[in-house]
């Protein structure tokens, strides 16, 4: 019996991508260097803001010290921006509630920083009580790496087998097989259903609401 569902966050409960497609490109426009057009920030996100920036940036701009100053630009007007376009998929908000309703626990794993994730639950999901709500801490590698599933399944107290894990890329998908989960790709998000296939989902749904099904049986 499913005890607790972990969902990533972007791209799988918000539409982050053009906060952060306009956060980088405005930097990159700061720094006089060419910009992206949204559609390649759905292959840029995925593995944390530090990924992105590498992937967004000129091979040859992509020293370290380079890469750290822009991601701590990104990171400072980001914050100021995460919440200009960003909103929750269509039915997230009900099937959150749905699955609130039936007792199931709820946590969010993510390679977005910590600090952000706090506001953005409150902001976005005042109605849900997530279990626990993790996202990129110093000290802890990010996804694909299961500790933060580990982390929140230890906070929950369920076993593997009581747990999902829904997401929208491969990270995911490899994210929960470490954790040994059930991996439950979705189609709405930022990524297509190869990928996940590639990635070894379990099962693929196309709307949030078949959750609800889904934990019900599994």
């Amino acid at each position: 019996m499913i005890k607790l569902v972990i969902f990533d966050l972007d791209g799988t409960l918000l539409y982050t991508l053009e906060d952060l497609a306009d956060s980088c490109n405005y930097l990159l426009r700061k720094h006089q260097l060419p910009e992206h057009p949204l559609d390649s920030f759905r292959y840029f996100v995925g593995n944390g803001i530090k990924k992105l920036v590498e992937r967004a940036l000129p091979e040859e701009k992509r020293s370290e010290a380079f890469v750290e100053s822009f991601f701590q630009e990104m990171i400072a007007y980001y914050d100021l921006h995460k919440e200009d376009k960003t909103r929750p998929y269509p039915q997230i908000v009900e099937t959150l509630e749905a699955l609130q309703q039936r007792g199931i626990m709820l946590g969010v794993a993510s390679n977005k920083v910590n600090q952000a994730m706090a506001p953005l639950m409150a902001h976005y999901f005042p109605s849900i009580r997530f279990t626990s709500v993790l996202g990129q801490r110093e000290g802890i590698p990010i996804k694909p790496d299961p500790q933060i599933v580990f982390d929140i399944m230890e906070t929950a107290g369920v076993s593997p087998e009581e747990t999902l894990y829904v997401g929208d890329t491969g990270v995911d998908m490899d994210t929960a097989h470490g954790a040994s989960v059930k991996a439950v790709g979705v189609l709405w998000g930022f990524r297509d259903r190869k990928e996940l296939e590639e990635h070894q989902a379990e099962f693929i749904i196309s709307q949030p609401e078949e959750l609800l099904g889904f934990v019900e049986t599994k």
